[in-house]
């Protein structure tokens, strides 16, 4: 009996056997490769080849020092400061808001410094796109309308100090002084002169603060604050005198002259 299923179990494995070895194998994916990068250094062809990227950069440069660069040698420094005097002369707290005086700040700077921003398209820039100088002669040509803007806002005093201060050498034409000289010089030239006007912004609604304080005070109202009484007549003078036409047209009057 033993004998028996032995036989039989032999007579089942054997066929199955010889049929799993007669089958195909499955199917098995090729191991995949990542593809080689390779890095080369070549020399270029033309200016073709690098004046794109060198544009890149330029752009890339430019947006990043944009805000600096409108701050430190237009004239947005001394309407943001007067605009910001204003308001605090005024005692409107945030009216108008931060957003409004700086836009207004930069499209009258925009208005001012169009004809050097011409001047720099027509002699730096589009000669530059067009390959007809360098680079470095681009710069040096858009330096100089911005030269002669600085220069025309700058005290003599002022510009002294720094070329006192860097130790340079007197200079036959004031071209001649480099940036790095001329954009402090002008920038505190410009402070002075944006402190000078918000001084007498003052002088009218300060007469109005003690005029209003002194009624209350005659009245026996001391515990009212006078900001409350004086902020509309404030903005009454304000609106009859058409304040903001003349501040505007008196400071962009001074950058023309």
């Amino acid at each position: 009996m033993r004998r028996l299923c032995i036989v039989l179990l032999f007579s089942v494995l054997v066929p199955t056997a010889m049929r799993a070895q007669d089958s195909p194998a499955p199917f098995s994916p090729l191991p995949q490769t990542l593809p080689r990068i390779q890095f080369s250094v070549q020399p270029a062809d033309g200016r073709e080849d690098y004046a794109l990227p060198i544009q890149l950069i330029l752009l890339l440069t430019v947006l990043t020092l944009a805000p600096s660069i409108i701050i430190m040698t237009t004239s947005f420094t001394r309407l943001v400061v007067v605009f910001h005097l204003l308001r605090m002369a005024l005692g409107t707290q945030q009216s108008p808001p931060n957003q409004v005086l700086i836009g207004l700040a930069l499209f009258l700077t925009l208005f001012v410094m169009y004809p050097a921003l011409q001047e720099i398209n027509t002699q730096a820039l589009q000669p530059y796109l067009g390959r007809q100088i360098t680079q470095s002669e681009a710069l040096e040509r858009a330096a100089r309308p911005l030269k002669e803007f600085m220069l025309r806002q700058t005290r003599a005093k002022d510009l002294l100090l720094f070329m006192d201060l860097a130790r340079m050498a007197p200079v036959q034409d004031p071209m001649q002084v480099p940036l790095h000289v001329l954009i402090p010089a002008f920038l505190i030239s410009e402070l002075r002169i944006a402190f000078q006007i918000g001084f007498l912004l003052y002088l009218p609604f300060l007469v109005i603060d003690l005029v209003v304080s002194s009624v209350l005070l005659s009245m026996g109202m001391m515990f009212l604050p006078p900001v409350m009484i004086s902020l509309p007549f404030k903005l009454l003078v304000f609106v009859l005198t058409d304040g903001w036409y003349l501040i505007v047209g008196s400071m962009l009057r001074g950058f023309q002259g």
